[in-house]
């Protein structure tokens, strides 16, 4: 069910909700459309809401070795106009399968393919102003291909030990959220202590 033909809940412990009374698509691209809503706030009154809608899932790839080590992958990311690291990631489009856009994105953004795939995180992307949802995957028993960058992307690869890449969230060094929540949860997971150790 698409954004705007459904009403976003306040909490589970109260009945008012959102109501949408009007909308406008104001701009639209391949990638977003922006939609300009007039609204019923919780709080009974009329109000507006600007929402980004994205035509893509956001998928994302933590890789682990069976050493414990793991990718990054260093690119520019325009809005910011900065330099980041993340692991691998890109978008779903509407007629292709998650894992498969996955599978895709490890091989063209880190040179990788694994044999053994679980998800590992579901996650809303900045939900105050937008509906894009992202999956995250654990990608494991992995084999080295070729990379094949798009000609939009400036990337560069880093292949490091996980504890380091830990290290890098808390040094404030990525800054990337799907990163930062997927590395943070192998932090806490008992299948990784065994790699974390000084």
């Amino acid at each position: 069910m698409t954004r705007d033909k459904k009403m976003v809940q306040k909490t589970a412990a109260t009945k008012q909700q959102w109501q949408q009374l009007s909308s406008e698509v104001v701009y639209e691209n391949p990638w977003i459309r922006v939609d300009h809503d007039t609204v019923l706030t919780p709080g009974g009154s009329e109000g507006i809401y600007g929402c980004v809608h994205f035509k893509n899932h956001a998928v994302g790839i933590l890789a682990i070795d069976d050493s414990g080590w793991t990718w990054l992958v260093q690119q520019t990311r325009y809005p910011h106009s900065c330099m980041t690291w993340e692991i691998p990631e890109g978008g779903s489009p509407a007629e292709e399968a998650c894992l498969d856009s996955a599978k895709r994105e490890l091989v063209e953004e880190a040179g990788l393919e694994a044999t053994q795939w679980s998800e590992w995180l579901h996650l809303q992307l900045s939900n105050s102003v937008t509906d894009e949802l992202a999956t995250i995957y654990l990608a494991q028993k992995l084999s080295k291909t070729h990379t094949s960058h798009e000609d939009t992307e400036d990337i560069s690869v880093k292949h490091l030990p996980l504890k380091e890449a830990i290290k890098m969230v808390h040094s404030g060094e990525i800054v990337d959220a799907m990163s930062v929540a997927s590395l943070l949860k192998a932090a806490c997971d008992s299948r990784f202590i065994v790699f974390l150790g000084d």
